[in-house]
């Protein structure tokens, strides 16, 4: 029988981030003060109740928040995803993506406090057909990527008990508007700016409405550790995707470009078909956790010109936000 709620207090790392901030807005809505998120001290405008700010590679910092709240659980989203940003500086990246890590495993060491750690699909390069289980080889091409397989391999020799889960993209609301996929899609839109989005580079994206939920039931069952894929049950092109945005948002179709990944440039490198199977979650869950994004089946693209078709429902953007925001087949 599970748990009537996760371990408590909480911590949530990452707030600054599409999987973080949705989280903590759904965790804490639900229970109130026993819920804190730390954002980095720099990112002022993040402020609220129950955010507090702190570095995470600051080792006393760290101890005395620890010492000072005395958390049970720790929903690690922490992260740069800044493909070029991680490209031109490493050593920011790996500052963000391990060293935050290793402090965070230094302050929890010989604790019971339960960890759930949020990885991501780029641990792949996407050359091998996608469709991608947890004993594939890594073998990401982006700096980001291989910071993340260094804390991966982290978390599973010092902490074996707890649970990763790679996500890919987690489409929800952003606390600045600009840190999902939607968000920047859709501002060149907006602007009447073009958006180019690559034919070959394949994810598999979820709903924040259907990942928040997943991740406070993952808290709770302790029994659950290792690595999970935590992807959803559509794979999508990057083109596909924003084919979705202009389509349902009601932008001018002409915005929208498409290409190859090597006609982009060398800078950053972009992985191709790193869709994920993530069968093996559902089945110790004993149900799909994940609805597919967009959840409503005629939004789906059938061909790349699909965009340009505008009959039925007219696209605008208060349809896209109640959409492809929100998953329409979840109340709370």
């Amino acid at each position: 029988m599970l748990a009537a709620e996760p371990p408590l207090p909480l911590l949530i790392t990452g707030l600054a981030g599409v999987a973080g901030y949705n989280a903590f807005q759904h965790l804490r809505g639900k229970y109130g003060d026993q819920v804190l998120a730390i954002r980095r001290t720099d990112y002022w405008p993040l402020s609220g109740p129950g955010i507090i700010p702190c570095d995470m590679d600051d080792r006393d910092a760290m101890r005395r928040l620890f010492d000072n709240y005395q958390f049970a659980a720790v929903l690690h989203c922490e992260g740069t995803c800044k493909l070029k940003s991680c490209e031109l500086d490493p050593s920011m990246a790996r500052r963000i993506n391990v060293q935050s890590m290793e402090v965070l495993l230094e302050t929890i060491a010989h604790t019971s406090v339960r960890l759930v750690h949020l990885s991501i699909d780029l641990v792949f390069s996407g050359t091998r057909g996608g469709g991608h289980r947890e004993d594939d080889e890594v073998d990401p091409v982006t700096i980001y990527g291989k910071t993340m397989v260094e804390a991966e391999h982290l978390i599973a020799r010092e902490r074996p008990s707890a649970c990763l889960l790679r996500i890919s993209l987690p489409m929800g609301v952003s606390f600045n508007g600009h840190a999902g996929a939607i968000d920047w899609i859709q501002s060149r839109f907006k602007k009447q700016k073009p958006a180019t989005l690559y034919f070959d580079e394949r994810r598999t994206p979820t709903y924040t409405d259907c990942l928040s939920p997943l991740l406070e039931e993952v808290l709770r069952r302790r029994e659950l550790s290792g690595l999970y894929h935590a992807g959803g049950p559509r794979s999508l092109s990057l083109y596909e995707i924003a084919q979705v945005v202009n389509r349902v948002g009601g932008y001018r179709p002409e915005d929208l470009m498409g290409c190859l990944r090597l006609e982009a440039g060398p800078l950053p490198p972009r992985a191709g078909d790193v869709s994920m199977d993530s069968s093996k979650l559902a089945n110790i869950l004993g149900y799909q956790p994940f609805d597919g994004w967009p959840y409503h089946d005629e939004f789906v693209p059938t061909h790349p010109d699909w965009h340009r078709d505008r009959t039925g429902e007219p696209g605008s953007p208060e349809l896209l936000a109640e959409v492809l925001y929100r998953n329409p087949g979840r109340k709370f």
